[in-house]
């Protein structure tokens, strides 16, 4: 369903999902019935490709459609992460061309599994200015989202933790990356409440949470949160490291989380931890269930 905006609303009314970066070690559906027999969750994101190479491999069928039987037999909903090297505002040509290719070969492949759609990182500029780089991105991004189905994957692009010359770290900073693609509707925005910390916004502040979430719906509109990343942070606020701890084992707290959580901008948004999982899973059992409790 579309906002009046044109922008796509959160998936059902109320229900929160709760889950976590789930491994694809033994083949995508093997690995992930592991994890969420030993976790619970509900909503997994999971790697198409290497996360740190720029090989795109093709998926295995049998694979995919176990992969899409489990997911429709235990209710759990799919989500993918682009390759972390993704940097389309980069300088050098080789770099926004294999990163363009990536995006486009993780969309792909999340339809095949049956994933609602693809994070990415939005970039940085390095030694580029950075009002060109987002121009730059901006080019790359509109015919891989103009080639989009509406009722397929869509792209959520993820703010960074601030170090270097990023596109964007704070959340203010989606605005030019917004209008460099005409605010189109395909893309969303995943938040990462540990990338949100180390670029400066104190989530643990009183109302720090509920402020945070004010300024994304300021600058990108209602409708485009889409997915949350909750992890913890083993760094001070404004660190700019992108360090992630266990849910209230860090630096950020438990509290802060709840308030995320009751925020009407996060009403219906499924969540995902990326935080220390060993051994076997436990710590995402123990953050997963730590959050269904806040809801």
């Amino acid at each position: 369903m579309r906002l009046a905006d044109g922008s796509r609303s959160p998936a059902t009314a109320t229900r929160r999902r709760v889950g976590g970066h789930a491994t694809a070690a033994g083949g995508l559906a093997k690995g992930v019935t592991g994890y969420v027999d030993a976790t619970s969750a509900d909503v997994v994101q999971v790697y198409v490709s290497n996360p740190r190479g720029w090989a795109r491999p093709d998926g295995s069928p049998e694979q995919d459609e176990a992969f899409r039987a489990l997911c429709a037999e235990r209710d759990v909903e799919a989500w993918v992460h682009a390759c972390l090297l993704v940097n389309l505002g980069s300088p050098t040509p080789a770099t926004v061309a294999q990163s363009a290719e990536t995006l486009r070969h993780a969309l792909r492949r999340a339809g095949e599994i049956g994933a609602r759609g693809v994070v990415f990182h939005a970039g940085s500029a390095v030694d580029a200015p950075r009002d060109a780089a987002i121009r730059q991105a901006g080019e790359v991004l509109l015919p891989i989202l103009d080639g989009l189905d509406p009722d397929g994957p869509l792209l959520l692009v993820e703010p960074s933790a601030g170090g270097g010359q990023c596109l964007a770290k704070r959340v203010e900073d989606l605005g030019p990356y917004f209008d460099a693609v005409g605010r189109h509707p395909m893309l969303g925005v995943c938040f990462d409440t540990c990338h949100a910390w180390a670029a400066g916004h104190d989530l643990a502040a009183p109302g720090g949470a509920a402020a945070t979430m004010d300024a994304l719906v300021d600058t990108v509109g209602p409708g485009r949160l889409r997915l949350v990343h909750a992890n913890d942070s083993k760094d001070a606020c404004g660190s700019t490291r992108d360090r992630h701890e266990n849910v209230g084992a860090g630096a950020i707290g438990l509290d802060p989380f709840a308030a995320l959580l009751a925020h009407p901008a996060t009403r219906g948004v499924p969540v995902i931890v990326e935080t220390p999982s060993a051994p076997v899973h436990e710590g995402h059992a123990k953050d997963i269930a730590a959050l269904r409790t806040l809801v």
